[in-house]
């Protein structure tokens, strides 16, 4: 077994962990049993509970930064693929929403990883404003798709897909007449 494929099972164990039984229920016994591997084994790869959810936010972070790659390559994408990526699917949600709320309770969480959650949303803002040029729409956009994303997060009830629909449309529409006018 190689040491990439431990490491991610560890970190999706960790993950399992937090979303079904939060922050509280993580310890490096727990994490290791559902990963299949011994304390020891554990703990070469991540001597601590910080170094694990560093690890698996910074999976995250290099989950984000695909999307942020992806977005750049295609013309009008940013805004696009930040929209559609703010309403996520109920698993990534509940991996954002444990993660989060970890970092929040300070129990294990660290700088670095409350560094790099903020990085990913700083960045959606940072690309929002350089595809657009508009900085009030850039932001108008970055608030809506946020608020669509913490409420998925949080389990709050999602507007009408058609209702949703129709304010992408009219959110990429601006942004498009606001990038054509520059």
């Amino acid at each position: 077994m190689t040491a990439s494929t431990t490491r991610d099972r560890i970190l999706d164990a960790l993950q399992e962990i937090l979303v079904q039984e939060g922050g509280s229920a993580v310890t490096l016994e727990a994490v290791a049993a559902a990963a299949g591997i011994s304390k020891g084994g554990l703990l070469y790869h991540f001597p601590s509970k910080e170094a694990m959810v560093n690890g698996l936010v910074g999976r995250l972070a290099e989950q984000a930064d695909d999307e942020f790659n992806e977005a750049r390559s295609t013309p009008g994408g940013v805004v696009r693929t930040f929209l559609h990526t703010s309403v996520p699917q109920s698993s990534e949600a509940a991996v954002y929403w444990s993660i989060i709320a970890a970092l929040r309770s300070n129990e294990f969480g660290s700088e670095e990883a409350r560094l790099r959650i903020n990085h990913i949303f700083a960045m959606w803002s940072t690309l929002l404003n350089e595809e657009i040029g508009d900085p009030v729409l850039a932001e108008t956009i970055r608030l809506v798709g946020d608020g669509l994303y913490l409420s998925a997060l949080a389990g709050l009830p999602q507007p009408d897909p058609e209702l949703l629909a129709g304010l992408t449309d009219r959110l990429i529409a601006q942004a498009d007449a606001a990038r054509l006018g520059r």
